[in-house]
């Protein structure tokens, strides 16, 4: 029981520095409309994990190298004439994701799960996974504060930004690395296919309730944070996958404020759309045309 504590804890530890990750690189996922994107990193992610645990390498940089790899050969592909960028993903999540499946179906002799990296195992960290997990929170929100304005204006006005001389493409690029450190960073948490729903759930959630990015930014980290705490005591309580209640949390938010957001919401929605019709109204002239009707 005194293992199980011990364990629990650290589990906890661990969800509030991914979920606190997660939502500040989730901000910039949204703005810059990189779900799809992220979602193709998280599978080009997994067989760089596969090819790191069969070899005894580290799977923090085996997945990063993967991810980055993957990273660039979109970016590379995307600027080339005739070649759309969400194709270009799109061959990278099926490549990357069979690669890993390829990779793991051949170890037939290999007893170490690694689908848990599929779906996350939070419950089995360990002290280097935090120490992994506080650095690499601490070094995004550092980026992400330091180059701020930079960021912003380059997801909102990449034409003005280039005009202005700022970088664009050395900041996009750096964006990219970022979303995959996380997305490599919440692996032992969530694994690489449910990493998505933490990212860009409390990020999406957080846009549909406001406008202004200090507000947004907290809102995502707030809903990230809560999603994996309370994924975690929902998996304790229930005996459930953590990994999938930690999703489950998260995209629940999600579905929660597209419904009942005061702007954005769907009943905000209709509401406005309900006052806007206008009234129907009977005129002495409509009258007299019915009792014309009834009387012939």
């Amino acid at each position: 029981m005194r293992w199980f504590d011990v364990a629990f804890h650290r589990a906890l530890l661990e969800a509030v520095l991914v979920g606190t990750v997660c939502g500040l690189i989730g901000v910039h996922v949204v703005l810059r409309r990189q779900a799809f994107f992220t979602m193709a990193m998280t599978h080009a992610t997994f067989p760089g994990v596969v090819i790191a645990a069969v070899t005894g390498l580290n799977i923090y940089l085996g997945g990063a190298g993967a991810g980055v790899l993957a990273a660039l050969a979109v970016t590379a592909l995307a600027r080339r004439r005739g070649h759309d960028a969400s194709t270009a993903t799109a061959v990278a999540l099926a490549a990357g994701f069979s690669l890993g499946i390829a990779l793991l179906s051949a170890q037939n002799g290999f007893t170490k799960d690694l689908t848990a990296y599929l779906t996350g195992s939070i419950l089995t960290v360990g002290a280097q996974d935090l120490v992994v997990a506080a650095a690499v929170t601490a070094a995004v929100a550092l980026v992400l504060t330091l180059l701020h304005k930079e960021l912003l204006y380059t997801a909102f006005d990449r034409d003005g930004a280039r005009a202005a001389g700022y970088r664009t493409g050395a900041l996009d690029l750096l964006v990219l690395v970022l979303i995959e450190a996380v997305v490599a960073t919440a692996v032992p948490a969530v694994g690489t296919i449910l990493t998505l729903a933490l990212v860009v759930a409390p990020a999406g959630a957080a846009r549909l309730w406001t406008d202004r990015i200090a507000t947004m930014t907290t809102f995502a980290v707030s809903v990230a944070v809560g999603s994996a705490v309370g994924g975690l005591y929902l998996s304790r309580a229930f005996d459930v996958a953590a990994g999938g209640a930690i999703s489950l949390l998260a995209a629940t938010c999600f579905a929660v404020s597209v419904l009942a957001a005061p702007r954005q919401g769907l009943l905000a929605v209709a509401y406005r759309r309900r006052r806007r019709r206008p009234a129907v109204t009977t005129t002495g002239q409509d009258i007299a045309i019915a009792g014309d009707m009834r009387t012939s």
